[in-house]
């Protein structure tokens, strides 16, 4: 495949020494892994070829393969989430979290100065934080099938909305009428940071769109 293209994929994302699965599009995996989200769609996203939307493994894997196409790709850390740093291991005094009502404990997950990281210990009015990835160091693997390709404009940028927002496919409506596309969100609460971020992607990669208009509706 071609950078630019758009096709539907499904995967399945594990740590490759322990076979923990971290990642995945099935729901009925996702049940059997003990890792399903109510929250979460499921099924084939619409991703873009070598536009970032997915780790950089993953996308340089994708560019060789074929519609139709399953294939398990080893990923080293420098190509997912990095290798752990430990700069990104810090020590923070207790009244910091304090001051943002955040009640650390050893174990939980943690934001503090607009940064996420895991709580190693706590040893007196001192928090020891590990702001690396959860992933980071690890080598992945990704058992990953290219399901098709998507052609129409309009499926094209509904399969970026999905991806953006979350919002599921049944819950979106997008027309297109010449080079401009209407996208209805619905009742969904959408970010105009986002909405912009789905405009840039789709007038970025779709060559026969040239304006596109967010929809919001509103009810009682």
């Amino acid at each position: 495949m071609n950078t630019g293209d758009f096709v539907n994929i499904e995967f399945v994302g594990k740590v490759k020494d322990t076979g923990e699965v971290f990642d995945v599009t099935s729901e009925e995996v996702a049940k059997k892994e003990k890792i399903f989200d109510p929250r979460t769609k499921y099924g084939a996203i619409t991703v873009v070829v070598d536009a970032g939307l997915v780790l950089k493994g993953l996308d340089e894997a994708l560019k060789e393969m074929k519609i139709g196409e399953k294939k398990t790709v080893e990923i080293s850390p420098d190509k997912a989430f990095g290798e752990r740093k430990a700069e990104l291991i810090k020590v923070i005094p207790m009244h910091n979290f304090k001051e943002q009502n955040v009640d650390p404990t050893p174990g939980s997950y943690v934001t503090i100065n607009n940064l996420s990281g895991r709580v190693i210990s706590i040893d007196g009015g001192r928090v020891r934080v590990d702001f690396n990835h959860p992933l980071a160091g690890k080598k992945l693997e990704y058992d990953v099938e290219v399901k098709g390709e998507v052609k129409d404009a309009a499926d094209m940028v509904k399969g970026l909305t999905t991806y953006y927002t979350g919002i599921g496919l049944d819950k979106l409506a997008v027309t297109a009428e010449g080079k401009n596309v209407d996208v209805k969100l619905g009742m969904a609460n959408v970010p105009p940071q986002v909405k912009k971020t789905i405009a840039d992607a789709a007038l970025k990669w779709i060559k026969d769109i040239d304006k596109i208009k967010f929809v919001d509706e509103f009810a009682r």
